[in-house]
């Protein structure tokens, strides 16, 4: 059985795309974002990464054997309260380890989620860092992307 499809606007688009762990160009990946920082390192096949004939090949290469300073991370608040585009993020102690750069409401999860850059020491899955929201510090949880998982066959 078939539906008819309605159309829908750019922040239906931007939910569903936060929701499925995608980057926006200009707004999370830009030209001062490697693939490796974004961890988008897997559209780089093999043979790209040996044979450096691209632009950032250099770069690319040596942050792929020797790691990266920030990295994109999946962000989950602890409240109800979103975390939007800019929010700086902190450690433990308040020193700002990074930012978001992307962030909404997730109808599916029920939950806000938001993606951003953080130093790869507080990176990993479960940490909980801190992002300020009109003055006030929130905890949030680094998580994994996709937040919502694909469910269609190949």
């Amino acid at each position: 059985q078939f539906q008819t499809l309605k159309s829908i606007g750019l922040g239906a688009r931007d939910t569903l795309r936060l929701e499925a762990g995608l980057c926006l160009y200009g707004q999370d990946i830009d030209e001062t974002t490697s693939p490796v920082e974004a961890n988008l390192g897997w559209i780089i096949s093999k043979k790209r990464t040996e044979d450096e004939a691209y632009l950032g090949a250099k770069i690319i290469k040596q942050q792929l054997q020797q790691g990266v300073v920030r990295k994109r991370i999946g962000l989950l608040p602890l409240g109800k309260a979103p975390i939007r585009q800019g929010i700086s993020l902190f450690n433990q102690h308040h020193e700002k380890i990074g930012i978001v750069t992307s962030g909404t409401f997730s109808p599916t999860l029920e939950t806000p989620i938001a993606i951003g850059y953080v130093n790869v020491d507080f990176g990993q899955k479960d940490t909980e860092i801190f992002a300020e929201v009109r003055g006030k510090m929130l905890a949030v949880k680094v998580a994994s992307t996709p937040f919502v998982c694909h469910k269609y066959v190949k």
